[in-house]
């Protein structure tokens, strides 16, 4: 394939999808990683894209873009899934725990669906459908509310019913993670739900995957400093990983198999 024709392919995969990976653009086109990195540093130099850690993305201010569930699920699946598995080893029996919304939660809700003697609340309904599906027996706590593009329950109805709980321990998605933004989220709604599923919990843990970071929200949900625990994967970037291990409480890594950065 021409590299004109290669770039064109690439451009249409990022409009569609928003955020690709280098990895799987290699594997598509046949070609080398360091082919598509360069095929994506000559679109950035013309202004098509963005370059982030491990892939590309649409250029400009995406702050109040917001993409739905469905294309999320499809993104950095192999990351979300380790991430997933390491967040399990944190969950104890007779523990009340809070899951927000979003695709990384999501995917560690299906591994919590084995577990007994649990108590989850979510404002997710795609995460209370997933422990209805399985036929697990855990009971189950979603809030009311508005439904926003990634599924979660948004608005007073759902902030006013989490005031009243009191969670062990909250897993929380985020959109993005920044330095000096913090976590954050393009849904103002959202932000303000999920600021107070952290007020409700006795520990915070993000669950946000590499690609994540340098990625701001509109809307910041908290500072770095206020949560306890990040759940990362190893394509993290040496400056991300010296701010995160400096300003949270602690920092996992976790290796992903079969996703070459």
């Amino acid at each position: 394939m021409l590299a004109d024709v290669r770039r064109f392919e690439i451009l249409a995969a990022i409009n569609q999808e928003r955020v690709v990976r280098v990895a799987d653009l290699a594997e598509k086109f046949g070609v080398s990683l360091m082919t598509v990195r360069r095929d994506i540093e000559v679109l950035e130099e013309d202004g098509k894209v963005e370059k982030i850690h491990g892939g590309a993305k649409l250029p400009g201010n995406t702050s109040a873009h917001e993409p739905g569930f469905e294309l999320k699920s499809k993104q950095f699946t192999a990351e979300k899934q380790a991430i997933a598995k390491e967040a399990v080893t944190l969950v104890h029996d007779g523990m009340a725990i809070g899951l927000s919304a979003g695709t990384t939660t999501w995917a560690f809700a299906k591994l919590l669906c084995a577990k007994e003697n649990l108590t989850i609340v979510t404002n997710s309904v795609r995460i209370a459908d997933v422990f209805q599906s399985s036929g697990s027996t855990l009971p189950v706590i979603l809030t009311g509310g508005e439904r926003t593009p990634s599924d979660a329950l948004v608005g007073p109805i759902a902030t006013q019913s989490i005031r009243s709980l009191h969670l062990d321990m909250l897993f929380m998605g985020v959109h993005g993670v920044d330095a000096h933004a913090g976590f954050t989220t393009p849904n103002l709604l959202e932000a303000e739900m999920d600021r107070a599923l952290i007020e409700a919990a006795r520990k915070v843990v993000v669950l946000a995957d590499s690609s994540k970071w340098g990625t701001v929200g509109i809307s910041t949900i908290a500072a770095l400093e206020d949560v306890d625990e990040v759940i990362s994967d190893d394509g993290l970037g040496a400056e991300a990983q010296r701010t995160l291990r400096q300003r949270v409480g602690k920092l996992h890594l976790v290796a992903t198999p079969g996703a070459t950065q």
